[in-house]
């Protein structure tokens, strides 16, 4: 049976034995993160992203399910979510041979973390009226930010991913919001070189609430996503940009790439007229049919959405998966299973990564995922399913690998 986005919250919800396991095994003073040697072969320095302790976030409705963790947990993994500084990467030499060298591996070579100054893509950022539906459902405006591969052709068709944030983040945390930006150089450079057809990379703000700040925020909007993803940004995304799904959205109604002016307003004005008259059982199978072609990725709660709305309710729109260090709420493996269970969609692959020394993921991405493909027939391991350990901690180190690793496999 097809897994709807439009599920409630007991779906996600994971036993309490699970929530209490989760705490804070290390801190941030005594844990030691993966080495540049082992995880990349550049030097930079460590930015703290600003975040919100547990004691901040606001309180749920008592109309919904409570997915609260103890709070050292959540002030520990905010304060670990430290991201590489992407405003001094090396320019990328145009006198290498453009030979395809990239391989999943433990650290990322040089040549695919360079700054391209040319034949490299670019950076836009946009914005699309969602809902409250953590809340009360009023209209609210969203932020993402949108990477076009290089020579962008609207007359082309493109994959899309959809690459989500952390706990104490939003939709700049991956730092893609400039020509800088490190998932920015990995895309140019795998796509440089001749390893991957390019593709769009979409990241949204994972929090589907009024209040969608990375601070002060309720973390609980965050298992809400589902309705956003597939109710709105995904609509707005695949009508706007030239992809795999946009002429059968164009004949549901939404048009919005023939029908730009230029004008900001005009054009948002007449997409949410387009979207109002549309035909929504038309766009949902439009994006159904188009699977095949989209991909979905996070880190530590964004690789808990990848599980437990990606997989667990959105598998008939996407086939390609990947988690990051999954945050302890992620659906445990049994009930991935369970989900599954109907499921008439094939997996085109589902990748993990997570850090040896990462006492806030480790023990739930293990259990999230490390083995499924021994209670699930849906994974096979080295076919569509792959986990990946390494001497590593709660941070972009590992992240970044984990994206350059995805970049490879995603839509093979």
């Amino acid at each position: 049976m097809k897994k709807k986005c439009l599920k409630g919250l007991g779906i996600l919800m994971i036993t309490g034995l699970l929530l209490a396991g989760c705490g804070a095994q290390t801190t941030s003073n005594d844990t030691t993160s993966a080495s540049e040697s082992t995880l990349q072969e550049d030097t930079s320095s460590q930015a703290t992203e600003d975040g919100t302790s547990a004691d901040d976030q606001n309180q749920a409705s008592e109309q919904k399910e409570d997915h609260t963790m103890p709070n050292n947990p959540i002030d520990e993994a905010i304060a670990l979510e430290t991201s590489k500084v992407d405003d001094a990467p090396v320019e990328a030499s145009t006198e290498e041979e453009r030979i395809p060298t990239a391989e999943i591996s433990d650290k990322i070579p040089i040549k695919y973390i360079n700054l391209r100054v040319t034949d490299c893509g670019k950076i836009e950022k946009i914005t699309y009226t969602s809902y409250d539906y953590f809340g009360d459902g009023s209209e609210v405006e969203k932020a993402a930010n949108v990477y076009l591969p290089a020579g962008y052709d609207p007359e082309k068709q493109y994959n899309v991913l959809y690459l989500m944030h952390g706990i104490g983040g939003d939709e700049n945390e991956w730092g893609m919001t400039g020509s800088t930006s490190r998932v920015k150089c990995i895309m140019d450079n795998l796509s440089y070189y001749g390893d991957i057809e390019s593709f769009i990379v979409v990241t949204p703000n994972g929090r589907s609430a009024a209040n969608h700040a990375a601070n002060g925020s309720d973390y609980n909007s965050f298992y809400v996503f589902g309705q956003e993803l597939r109710n709105d940004l995904m609509p707005y995304i695949e009508s706007h940009y030239s992809t795999y799904a946009s002429e059968a959205l164009a004949k549901a109604g939404l048009d919005a790439i023939t029908n730009q002016t230029g004008d900001a307003e005009a054009d948002r004005t007449a997409y949410a007229a387009q979207k109002a008259g549309a035909d929504k059982e038309a766009i949902n199978k439009a994006l159904q049919d188009s699977r095949d072609h989209r991909a979905m990725a996070g880190l530590s709660m964004g690789g808990m959405q990848t599980i437990n709305i990606g997989i667990g309710e959105c598998v008939d729109l996407i086939s390609y998966f990947g988690a990051f260090s999954a945050a302890p709420t992620s659906n445990p493996a049994a009930k991935t299973n369970s989900i599954l269970k109907e499921n008439p969609y094939p997996i085109h692959y589902f990748y993990n990564i997570c850090g040896t020394e990462d006492g806030i993921a480790y023990p739930s991405a293990s259990a999230a995922a490390k083995t499924l493909p021994s209670v699930c027939d849906q994974f096979v391991d080295g076919e569509n399913f792959m986990w990946q350990e390494l001497p590593g901690n709660h941070d972009f180190n590992v992240w970044y690998l984990g994206f350059y690793n995805f970049a490879q496999i995603a839509f093979k």
